[in-house]
């Protein structure tokens, strides 16, 4: 009789893997701590915010294989919402962050319980339909501010006392927004729900046949990546005091889509990669003569060629393959 000692082979690979998550968030934690002392600080909290919307986008498409052309909706609703809590109510700006995400949530759920019925392009088309709708509601609505969206949003200060007029004080409530969005959204991912996301994203089929609700989990899962997407929109409108319809335009939804995909599908880090290498693009190109849309997406094709899975998703790959 022979014996083998190969059993303890996987949870020793878990555990390993578990470690290099956490080093790695480590890592990035300690370099956003860094990043204002580096950086402009209104830079880093605009890819902060970016990154945000990434990753929720992210949740659907690289998770449960949903393919949104709409999520700018959810962007700028939570954008005007936490803005006009902020300036007209005068409501405490977390307060106001969180009205802006339940708001993008509750229109998530509407948006979601008429797409989530239809697959494939079909449900791409859809949330783009209704994405237009609610650009076109933001043109006309007065709260809105029309063309001119709403500006002067005060940051105000956060539970009476920290003045977030500072750089320093508002970036620090910028990043504890990104932490906890980026966690919870982990978190989901890695939780029994997250998996059985992922199988109706590899086998919807099969989901089926074992019994789940599939357009339960799936609306759940839209709903949650809205909520995300408008907190981040919320963030943004404090951090530049101003709400506007290029928050809410088609051309956010293609934005985000490919932050996503330059920094990998299905990676938790690839939407915060991504949304550093487009927001950099965009900032340190705008002067120079070519349009910085020609550019972008010049680069964009160079590394759909080169990386496949995006960035992060050939890194994990070769470190698997290693």
């Amino acid at each position: 009789m022979t014996t083998t000692t190969s059993a303890p082979a996987a949870p020793a690979k878990i555990a390993s893997g578990r470690s290099g998550e956490l080093l790695t968030a480590l890592g990035v934690l300690a370099l956003l701590l860094a990043a204002p002392f580096l950086f402009y600080p209104v830079f880093v909290m605009k890819v902060l915010c970016f990154a945000l919307f990434a990753a929720a986008f992210n949740l659907l498409i690289g998770f449960v294989g949903l393919l949104s052309f709409g999520h700018a909706a959810f962007f700028g609703t939570g954008a005007y919402i936490a803005a006009h809590a902020a300036k007209v109510w005068h409501l405490d700006p977390l307060v106001a962050v969180v009205l802006g995400g339940l708001g993008g949530g509750v229109l998530g759920l509407a948006v979601g319980f008429l797409a989530i019925k239809r697959k494939g392009i079909y449900f791409s088309m859809i949330t783009l339909a209704l994405s237009q709708m609610v650009f076109f509601i933001a043109v006309q609505a007065p709260f809105t501010g029309g063309e001119d969206g709403i500006q002067g949003i005060p940051r105000g200060h956060l539970f009476g006392f920290i003045d977030l007029n500072e750089p320093l004080p508002m970036y620090g409530f910028v990043l504890a927004i990104f932490v906890f969005g980026m966690f919870a959204l982990w978190r989901i991912v890695h939780s029994p729900f997250g998996q059985i996301l992922k199988a109706i994203r590899d086998n919807e089929a099969r989901a089926i046949s074992l019994g789940y609700d599939v357009a339960r989990y799936k609306l759940i899962a839209f709903v949650i990546s809205a909520a995300v997407a408008a907190a981040a929109g919320g963030a943004k409108s404090l951090v530049f005091q101003l709400a506007s319809l290029t928050d809410i335009t088609w051309q956010m939804s293609g934005e985000v889509i490919l932050i996503t995909l330059l920094g990998g599908i299905g990676t938790i880090l690839g939407p915060v990669v991504g949304a550093v290498i487009v927001i950099t693009l965009e900032n340190y190109l705008a002067t120079l003569d070519v349009p910085v849309t020609v550019l972008i997406g010049g680069i964009f094709v160079a590394c759909v060629l080169l990386f496949r899975r995006g960035i992060v998703g050939e890194i994990e790959h070769w470190l698997a393959r290693r």
